[in-house]
């Protein structure tokens, strides 16, 4: 729960000291803008609050790991995923945006440190532990914070850590491991298809490369 904290307050501050021109530039997300990431963001927020608020009281279906799924490359078509395009133009100044994200990002970080870990909470149809489920979303922010400084040479990198709990829980998920030769951070951009692997790295990986990429949702 103490890496959900740091790796949230590392995204939230590397957010906020973005210069307001960086917003219009691309993300590592395909066919989002920096602006369209924090928003969703927001969104992350706001379902972080809602699942540590929604308690449960069956036995946990799904831990940390198997929270996870392997799902089909998006294609551009999802809903929600446009609603998030409208809405992060809607905001029009990014101070607002950063300010939204400030907000309920603070709260959603105050509600994780206030969290009992054995506390059993529901999101998605499914029962986790909410240390389970925080720690899940290490990933999930160590990703977007890839995401974000994509294209943002000197922007501050997700939190070592981060990076190393972050690769191990997509070995796990994809139920192998990357080559040692391979940074944490090459490992979850080769990883969750974020980059292409070079020649090289195609054959570190061998066989293993054709599995390529491992799209969470």
């Amino acid at each position: 729960m103490d890496l959900f904290s740091r790796s949230w307050a590392a995204l939230r501050t590397a957010v906020a000291e973005l210069p307001d021109e960086d917003f219009a530039r691309p993300s590592g997300c395909t066919g989002w803008l920096v602006r369209d990431l924090v928003c969703h963001l927001v969104i992350d927020a706001q379902d972080v609050l809602i699942t540590l608020a929604t308690p449960a009281d069956t036995e946990p279906t799904r831990d940390a790991v198997t929270y996870w799924d392997i799902v089909e490359a998006p294609t551009g078509d999802d809903p929600l995923d446009a609603l998030v395009v409208r809405l992060a133009a809607a905001y029009e100044e990014p101070g607002l945006l950063k300010f939204h994200l400030d907000d309920v990002g603070s709260a959603a970080g105050r509600a994780a440190g206030l969290a009992d870990p054995a506390a059993r909470v529901g999101t998605r149809g499914q029962v986790l532990t909410a240390g389970d489920y925080l720690s899940a979303y290490v990933l999930e922010w160590t990703l977007h914070h890839l995401d974000l400084i994509a294209h943002l040479p000197d922007a501050a990198k997700p939190p070592a850590e981060g990076l190393a709990r972050s690769r191990e829980l997509l070995e796990r998920i994809a139920g192998a491991a990357f080559p040692p030769s391979f940074s944490d951070t090459d490992a979850l951009l080769v990883g969750t298809g974020r980059r292409a692997p070079s020649e090289a790295e195609k054959a570190e990986l061998g066989e293993w490369a054709a599995e390529l990429p491992f799209v969470l949702g």
